[in-house]
C-alpha cells in the first residue's frame, strides 16, 4: 500500500502455480485454489472499509487469465477482479513471443454471456452503457497487461499513476538504454482508457485534471528540452497543429522527472478517438534527442479500438480452460461423423456406391458415399480407428512420473492426471485443463490426417481396381462407358500410381510428427513408448502401415 496526498495504491502479488508442481508440457495454466482466491480477495478489500480516499489496485501474477483455470469451486481470477474494482493486472508468461500487443480489456458488462467468457475478438469492448445512471457507475472494469521478460527480451515497462489514471511504457533494452525515456501522462491513451469517457460526460472529473499536458522524464544526463507536438489526422496524414514546450514541476513524488505544458483541451474535444495524436521530444544535454511513442488520445475519453493479430488473438482473446472441452468433444463429433456415421447410414441403402456411380451423378453427397464405401472395404482398419476413438476416451492415455520434484507415478487421461483414487474413492483429476497441449494436438495433427489418409488410400485403391477391370475386360457390361468416365489424366495417375505415392508421403509425415510428440513425452515423463503408453505411441504408425500394405494388393 501506498498513500499519496489524495489516494492510495494497493498492489497485490499472487501466485497460481499449482504446487506440487506438474511436469511440462501440462504445465501450461495457472491454477488459483479456492484458499488463494480467498486470501486475494481479502487482499483486495482490507482497505476498503477503513479508507476515506479513492484506492487504485493493481494485481500483478505471472499467468494471464487466458491461461488461468477456475478454482475447483468453478470462482474465477476475473471473478474476483471484477467484485474488487481492480485497475490493471499485470502479468506474464507468454510474455512477447506471441506479439507485443498482449493487452485484454475486462468488462463486468460483457460477462453475462456464456460465448462472451469463451472468445473476445477485440483487446477493448466499448461499454454499452451510455448513460450517467448508477448502472454505469457500477460496472467493473480493468486492463490486463502482458509484461516482456527481462532474461530473454530486456524489456522493462513503466508504469505511472496520474491523479488515479494509469499510463504505461515499454523499455526495450536491446535496442539501448543510454537515451531519455518518456512517459506521457496525459493526455491518456485512447487504446487504453477506462471510465473516463462516463467521468467526462458526466461532469465527474475535475477540471484541473485536463489543463496541462503531462509526461514523466528519465535520463541519466540533464534534459535540455522537452517538447509535445499534437497531430491531426483527419486528412490522412498526420498535420502537426499544436506545438509547446514543456517545463519540469520540481516539487513531485514521481521517481522520473514530471513535465507539464498549459493547453486549451477544448479545442480538441472530437467525436473520433483516433483524430489527434500526441509524441513527446526530449534531449539530453549530450544531444541525444529521444521521440516518444505516437499515441492517440481523446479528450472525451472515447475508446480506440485496438485489434490483435491471429497470434495475439489465439492466446489472450481465447478462454482455453473453458473452451478445452468443447474443442475436444467437436473434434470427437467429427470423428465419429467420419467413421460411425456413414456406415450407419450406408448399411439401409440398396445402392452400391461406386466410383462409376460418382462420376455419373457428380455430387459431393455421392463423393462421400463412394469414398466411405471404399473405408468400409478395409474392415480391419475402420474396427481399429474405431477401437483407438473409444480408448482415448475410456482409458489411460500413458503412465509417467506426474511431479518435477519427487518419484510420483501416475496416469493421464483426456481429463487430466490420476495418482489413485482419494478418501472418498473418486478419482482426482490433476492439470486440467493442461492436458489439452497433448490430448488437442494428438487429435488434430495425428488422429485427424490419419483417418483422412486411410480413406484416400481406400479410394484410391478402389479407383485403381475399377480402372483395371475395365481395361482388362473383367467388366460384364458397358466397359467403354466406364473407360471414359475416366479423363486420360486420372488414368496416368492410375497407371503409375502417383496418387498412392503422395498418400506415402503424407504417411511419413504423419508418422514423423507423431514419432517427435512420443519422443517429447518419454523425455518429459521418463517413459518407455513400449511399456507405458504401447497404445497410445504404436497404434496410428501400425494402422497406417497396415493400410499401406493391404491396399497396394490390387
Amino acid at each position: 500500500m501506498i498513500q499519496t496526498g489524495k489516494r492510495k495504491l494497493l498492489f497485490v502479488g499472487f501466485d497460481s502455480t499449482s504446487y506440487p508442481g506438474l511436469r511440462g508440457p501440462t504445465n501450461l495454466f495457472g491454477h488459483p485454489t479456492d484458499q488463494l482466491l480467498s486470501q486475494l480477495s481479502s487482499a483486495l478489500s482490507e482497505w476498503d472499509s477503513e479508507s476515506a480516499e479513492p484506492i487504485k489496485k493493481i494485481a500483478f501474477g505471472h499467468f494471464p487469465l487466458s491461461f488461468s483455470a477456475a478454482s475447483p469451486s468453478g470462482t474465477t481470477l476475473e471473478d474476483v477482479f471484477i467484485e474488487h474494482g481492480l485497475s490493471a493486472y499485470l502479468c506474464g508468461h507468454l510474455h512477447t513471443r506471441f506479439g507485443k500487443n498482449l493487452k485484454r480489456h475486462h468488462q463486468s458488462g460483457h460477462r453475462q454471456s456464456y460465448f462472451n467468457n469463451l472468445i473476445q475478438f477485440d483487446a477493448n469492448r466499448p461499454s454499452n452503457l451510455k448513460g450517467c445512471s448508477n448502472q454505469v457507475e457500477s460496472e467493473q472494469q480493468f486492463w490486463e497487461m502482458e509484461m516482456g521478460d527481462w532474461r530473454k527480451s530486456r524489456s522493462m515497462r513503466i508504469l505511472a499513476i496520474d491523479r488515479g489514471h494509469i499510463s504505461f511504457t515499454d523499455i526495450d533494452f536491446k535496442l539501448g538504454a543510454n537515451k531519455p525515456i518518456i512517459l506521457p501522462t496525459f493526455p491518456l491513451d485512447s487504446r487504453f482508457t477506462e471510465t473516463s469517457y462516463h467521468m467526462h460526460k458526466c461532469k465527474s472529473m475535475n477540471p484541473l485534471f485536463y489543463e496541462t499536458i503531462r509526461a514523466l522524464v528519465f535520463s541519466a544526463s540533464p534534459v535540455m528540452s522537452v517538447v509535445a507536438g499534437i497531430y491531426d489526422s483527419r486528412s490522412g496524414n498526420l498535420v502537426l497543429v499544436w506545438e509547446s514546450s514543456l517545463e519540469k514541476v520540481e516539487s513531485t513524488s514521481s521517481r522520473g522527472d514530471l513535465y507539464s505544458a498549459p493547453w486549451n483541451y477544448v479545442v480538441f474535444e472530437d467525436t473520433s478517438p483516433e483524430r489527434y495524436w500526441l509524441q513527446i521530444e526530449a534531449t539530453d544535454s549530450i544531444g541525444r534527442s529521444t521521440l516518444s511513442e505516437l499515441r492517440p488520445f481523446s479528450v472525451n475519453g472515447l475508446p480506440a479500438k485496438l485489434s490483435w493479430r491471429w497470434k495475439e488473438f489465439v492466446v489472450m482473446g481465447c478462454q482455453w480452460s473453458a473452451l478445452y472441452y468443447p474443442i475436444f468433444w467437436s473434434l470427437y463429433f467429427v470423428f465419429f461423423l467420419i467413421v460411425l456415421a456413414p456406415k450407419v447410414l450406408l448399411s439401409f441403402s440398396v445402392k452400391r456406391y461406386t466410383f462409376k456411380h460418382y462420376s455419373s451423378r457428380k455430387g459431393i453427397k455421392n463423393f462421400l458415399a463412394w469414398t466411405f464405401t471404399e473405408l468400409y472395404n478395409v474392415p480391419f482398419a475402420w474396427g481399429c480407428l474405431v477401437c483407438y476413438l473409444f480408448y482415448l476416451i475410456l482409458a489411460p492415455w500413458f503412465f509417467g512420473r506426474v511431479f518435477t520434484d519427487d518419484t510420483i507415478w501416475g496416469y493421464m487421461t483426456y481429463r487430466g492426471w490420476v495418482l489413485g483414487p482419494n478418501e472418498l474413492g473418486k478419482l482426482d483429476f490433476l492439470g486440467f485443463p493442461d492436458v489439452m497441449v497433448v490430448v488437442i494436438p494428438h487429435l488434430v495433427l495425428v488422429i485427424l490426417p490419419a483417418s483422412l489418409a486411410i480413406m484416400a488410400f481406400a479410394a484410391e485403391r478402389g479407383l485403381r481396381r475399377d480402372y483395371l477391370l475395365s481395361i482388362t475386360g473383367k467388366k460384364e457390361d458397358d466397359n467403354q462407358s466406364e473407360s471414359h468416365a475416366m479423363n486420360s489424366r486420372l488414368k496416368f495417375l492410375l497407371l503409375k500410381r502417383w496418387i498412392r505415392k503422395v498418400l506415402l508421403v503424407i504417411t511419413l509425415a504423419i508418422w514423423w510428427k507423431h514419432f517427435k510428440n512420443c519422443r517429447a513425452l518419454v523425455k518429459a515423463y521418463e517413459m518407455n513408448p513400449f511399456i507405458h503408453f504401447p497404445i497410445y505411441s504404436l497404434t496410428i504408425p501400425l494402422l497406417m502401415a497396415y493400410t499401406v500394405y493391404i491396399t497396394g494388393r490390387t
